[in-house]
């Protein structure tokens, strides 16, 4: 099954059992370096996501640009014109950032199930921070990073001060956005900002193989599973473990559970 969306494409593909369990999300604007601030491009990334979100039978996500770049963050073009969401007045444009890119954050933070990067090139501005929308990345070798923001005089508008110092510390945080330098794959790899590197041949495959290993086991415990690591991020020690206690005792009531 694949959905030829104009700006995302989502298909289908089987788990190491056959079924369709593995959703492959691809941003399909390399016309435009997959950017992601036009009104079009952020209503597929919601709809799709929510899509996913409400079908049980998915149980992990994969997320990949078409072309050479995973994605150029905001349309540079849109922000030199000043149109689309950088259109207006200093109050207008505040207003611009929450009703279009501020949406994307908060459609990966809805998301249940367990999603993947695969970074097959540059991921610049909001590109670098969608990576971090995500639970894991894997990058080609050829995939480069920047939070470059500063280098066009703005800073992150859309969440990166809050995603990127939870993907890769406060420190090296800090060193990307008040540089804007562009970091190789390796860099990325050394910061923790991606999980592994592969040739850029078997980035899709890697990415995809990582997806079936999640996906062989059960989807409501995926679910919880990743809910419960994201809620324990600002809970204190003692939330962490009622909600802990409180999950796993329907899990061991659930059908999913097994000795």
């Amino acid at each position: 099954m694949t959905d030829h969306s104009a700006h995302l494409t989502l298909e289908l593909c089987k788990d190491d059992s056959g079924a369709e369990s593995i959703a492959l999300l691809t941003l399909n604007r390399p016309d435009i370096k997959n950017a992601i601030s036009d009104g079009e491009v952020i209503d597929a990334i919601e709809q799709t996501l929510a899509q996913v979100n409400d079908r049980q039978d998915i149980k992990v996500a994969v997320f990949t640009g078409a072309g050479k770049v995973f994605s150029g963050g905001g349309n540079i073009k849109a922000m030199q014109q000043r149109s689309g969401m950088f259109a207006g007045d200093a109050q207008q444009l505040s207003a611009n950032y929450k009703a279009f890119i501020q949406r994307i954050p908060l459609a990966f933070a809805q998301l249940e199930i367990p999603i993947i990067a695969a970074v097959n090139g540059p991921a610049v501005g909001a590109g670098n921070d969608m990576v971090c929308m995500c639970d894991v990345a894997i990058a080609s070798e050829q995939a480069t990073f920047a939070e470059s923001f500063i280098k066009l005089g703005i800073i992150p508008g859309d969440g990166g001060a809050w995603l990127l110092p939870r993907r890769i510390g406060m420190q090296h945080a800090l060193e990307m956005a008040l540089t804007g330098r562009t970091f190789s794959a390796d860099e990325a790899l050394r910061m923790g900002l991606v999980s592994r590197v592969v040739p850029h041949a078997q980035l899709l495959g890697s990415a995809l193989g990582l997806a079936r290993q999640m996906a062989t086991n059960d989807a409501r415990c995926l679910r919880e599973t990743k809910r419960l690591f994201n809620a324990a991020r600002s809970q204190t020690l003692e939330q962490a473990l009622d909600d802990a206690a409180q999950i796993q005792g329907q899990l061991h009531h659930a059908p999913g559970f097994k000795l």
